[in-house]
Protein backbone atom coordinates (compact mmCIF):
# COMPACT_ATOMS: atom_id res chain seq x y z
CA UNK A 1 0.00 0.00 0.00
CA UNK A 2 1.49 3.31 -0.95
CA UNK A 3 1.36 6.21 1.48
CA UNK A 4 -1.40 9.14 0.71
CA UNK A 5 -0.22 12.08 -0.66
CA UNK A 6 0.67 14.85 1.17
CA UNK A 7 -1.54 18.04 0.22
CA UNK A 8 -0.60 19.96 3.04
CA UNK A 9 1.84 20.33 5.76
CA UNK A 10 2.63 23.09 8.96
CA UNK A 11 5.57 23.32 11.09
CA UNK A 12 3.96 22.62 14.53
CA UNK A 13 5.63 21.19 17.29
CA UNK A 14 8.78 23.29 18.74
CA UNK A 15 11.65 21.43 19.78
CA UNK A 16 11.06 21.89 23.61
CA UNK A 17 7.30 20.67 23.08
CA UNK A 18 8.86 17.26 21.33
CA UNK A 19 11.99 16.71 23.75
CA UNK A 20 9.05 17.26 26.64
CA UNK A 21 6.76 14.83 25.21
CA UNK A 22 9.40 11.99 24.39
CA UNK A 23 11.46 12.50 27.87
CA UNK A 24 7.91 12.03 29.58
CA UNK A 25 7.05 9.06 27.70
CA UNK A 26 10.31 7.78 28.57
CA UNK A 27 10.08 8.52 32.50
CA UNK A 28 6.69 7.45 32.52
CA UNK A 29 7.76 3.84 30.84
CA UNK A 30 10.38 2.99 32.73
CA UNK A 31 8.57 3.77 35.76
CA UNK A 32 6.03 1.01 34.49
CA UNK A 33 9.14 -1.28 34.61
CA UNK A 34 11.51 -0.12 37.70
CA UNK A 35 11.83 -3.17 40.28
CA UNK A 36 13.69 -1.37 43.52
CA UNK A 37 10.80 -1.11 45.90
CA UNK A 38 9.71 2.59 45.20
CA UNK A 39 12.88 3.83 46.06
CA UNK A 40 16.11 5.52 44.10
CA UNK A 41 15.37 5.31 40.31
CA UNK A 42 11.25 5.04 40.89
CA UNK A 43 11.60 8.40 42.56
CA UNK A 44 14.03 10.34 40.44
CA UNK A 45 12.04 9.72 37.39
CA UNK A 46 9.03 10.95 39.27
CA UNK A 47 10.99 14.01 40.08
CA UNK A 48 12.07 13.81 36.25
CA UNK A 49 8.51 13.78 34.74
CA UNK A 50 7.48 16.23 37.43
CA UNK A 51 10.42 18.67 36.25
CA UNK A 52 9.37 17.89 32.70
CA UNK A 53 6.04 19.15 33.33
CA UNK A 54 6.69 21.98 35.01
CA UNK A 55 8.93 23.34 32.06
CA UNK A 56 6.17 22.60 29.67
CA UNK A 57 3.68 24.69 32.06
CA UNK A 58 5.82 27.14 31.64
CA UNK A 59 5.95 26.82 27.96
CA UNK A 60 2.18 26.83 27.80
CA UNK A 61 2.28 30.72 28.24
CA UNK A 62 5.55 31.47 26.56
CA UNK A 63 6.07 29.38 24.00
CA UNK A 64 5.46 29.10 19.69
CA UNK A 65 1.72 29.53 19.23
CA UNK A 66 0.40 25.74 19.12
CA UNK A 67 2.49 25.12 22.14
CA UNK A 68 0.43 27.72 23.89
CA UNK A 69 -2.60 26.82 26.23
CA UNK A 70 -4.48 29.34 24.74
CA UNK A 71 -4.00 27.95 20.95
CA UNK A 72 -5.81 24.69 22.00
CA UNK A 73 -7.62 25.25 25.92
CA UNK A 74 -10.17 23.19 26.08
CA UNK A 75 -13.10 25.41 27.00
CA UNK A 76 -16.69 23.50 27.79
CA UNK A 77 -17.85 25.09 23.94
CA UNK A 78 -14.57 24.34 22.10
CA UNK A 79 -15.52 20.82 23.95
CA UNK A 80 -19.03 20.34 22.32
CA UNK A 81 -18.26 22.05 18.93
CA UNK A 82 -15.99 19.47 18.54
CA UNK A 83 -17.76 16.81 19.88
CA UNK A 84 -21.00 18.07 17.23
CA UNK A 85 -18.92 18.12 14.41
CA UNK A 86 -17.36 15.07 15.26
CA UNK A 87 -21.12 13.41 15.64
CA UNK A 88 -21.62 14.97 12.25
CA UNK A 89 -18.93 13.38 10.58
CA UNK A 90 -17.88 17.67 9.85
CA UNK A 91 -14.24 17.11 11.41
CA UNK A 92 -12.44 20.98 11.00
CA UNK A 93 -8.80 20.89 10.83
CA UNK A 94 -7.16 21.74 13.94
CA UNK A 95 -3.07 22.49 13.67
CA UNK A 96 -2.73 22.37 17.21
CA UNK A 97 -4.12 19.79 19.97
CA UNK A 98 -8.26 19.23 18.96
CA UNK A 99 -10.52 20.04 22.03
CA UNK A 100 -10.02 16.27 22.92
CA UNK A 101 -6.70 16.36 22.56
CA UNK A 102 -5.70 19.15 24.56
CA UNK A 103 -8.04 18.19 27.64
CA UNK A 104 -5.99 15.19 27.37
CA UNK A 105 -2.56 16.68 27.12
CA UNK A 106 -3.81 18.51 30.49
CA UNK A 107 -5.52 15.67 32.13
CA UNK A 108 -2.03 13.90 31.67
CA UNK A 109 -0.11 16.47 32.83
CA UNK A 110 -2.02 17.01 35.56
CA UNK A 111 -1.51 13.07 36.53
CA UNK A 112 1.99 13.48 36.45
CA UNK A 113 1.78 16.61 38.39
CA UNK A 114 -0.54 14.46 41.09
CA UNK A 115 1.44 11.60 41.27
CA UNK A 116 5.17 13.81 41.79
CA UNK A 117 3.00 15.43 44.44
CA UNK A 118 1.76 12.37 46.47
CA UNK A 119 5.16 10.69 45.72
CA UNK A 120 7.33 13.59 47.72
CA UNK A 121 4.76 13.97 49.79
CA UNK A 122 5.17 10.53 51.13
CA UNK A 123 8.83 11.25 52.09
CA UNK A 124 7.95 14.13 54.36
CA UNK A 125 7.94 13.27 57.86
CA UNK A 126 4.57 14.87 58.33
CA UNK A 127 3.04 12.05 55.83
CA UNK A 128 5.46 8.84 56.42
CA UNK A 129 4.07 5.85 56.35
CA UNK A 130 0.58 7.42 55.77
CA UNK A 131 -1.24 4.30 54.18
CA UNK A 132 -3.82 6.60 52.53
CA UNK A 133 -1.11 9.07 50.74
CA UNK A 134 0.30 5.77 49.95
CA UNK A 135 -3.03 4.27 48.14
CA UNK A 136 -3.43 7.70 46.52
CA UNK A 137 -0.70 7.08 45.03
CA UNK A 138 -0.49 3.73 43.97
CA UNK A 139 -4.57 4.65 42.99
CA UNK A 140 -2.74 7.47 40.41
CA UNK A 141 -0.33 5.51 38.90
CA UNK A 142 -2.90 2.98 38.29
CA UNK A 143 -5.12 5.32 35.78
CA UNK A 144 -2.23 6.82 34.66
CA UNK A 145 -1.18 3.80 32.37
CA UNK A 146 -4.73 3.22 30.90
CA UNK A 147 -4.60 7.44 30.50
CA UNK A 148 -1.72 6.35 28.48
CA UNK A 149 -3.51 3.90 26.26
CA UNK A 150 -6.10 5.90 25.77
CA UNK A 151 -4.15 9.08 24.07
CA UNK A 152 -2.19 6.47 21.76
CA UNK A 153 -5.03 4.64 20.57
CA UNK A 154 -6.64 8.66 20.34
CA UNK A 155 -3.38 9.71 18.51
CA UNK A 156 -3.88 6.89 15.91
CA UNK A 157 -6.99 6.84 15.64
CA UNK A 158 -7.81 10.36 15.33
CA UNK A 159 -4.83 10.69 12.96
CA UNK A 160 -6.90 8.52 10.54
CA UNK A 161 -9.99 10.27 11.20
CA UNK A 162 -8.48 13.75 10.57
CA UNK A 163 -6.30 12.74 7.90
CA UNK A 164 -2.74 13.82 9.55
CA UNK A 165 0.04 12.07 10.35
CA UNK A 166 -0.02 13.14 14.14
CA UNK A 167 2.40 10.81 15.46
CA UNK A 168 5.08 11.42 12.65
CA UNK A 169 4.31 15.19 14.11
CA UNK A 170 5.31 14.59 17.07
CA UNK A 171 8.82 13.14 15.97
CA UNK A 172 9.48 15.75 13.43
CA UNK A 173 7.68 18.71 14.49
CA UNK A 174 5.50 18.89 11.50
CA UNK A 175 2.00 17.92 11.06
CA UNK A 176 1.06 16.47 7.43
CA UNK A 177 -2.48 16.60 6.01
CA UNK A 178 -3.28 13.75 3.51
Amino acid sequence: MTPAAVTDSKRVWDPLVRVFHWSLVTCVLLNLFVVDDGENLHQWLGYAASALVVVRTVWGFVGSRHARFADFFPTPTRLYEHVQAMRRGQMAHHWGHNPLGGLMALALMGMVLALGLTGWMQSLDAFWGEEWLQDLHEGLGEWLMPMVGVHAAAAIIMGRIERTRLVKAMVTGVKERY
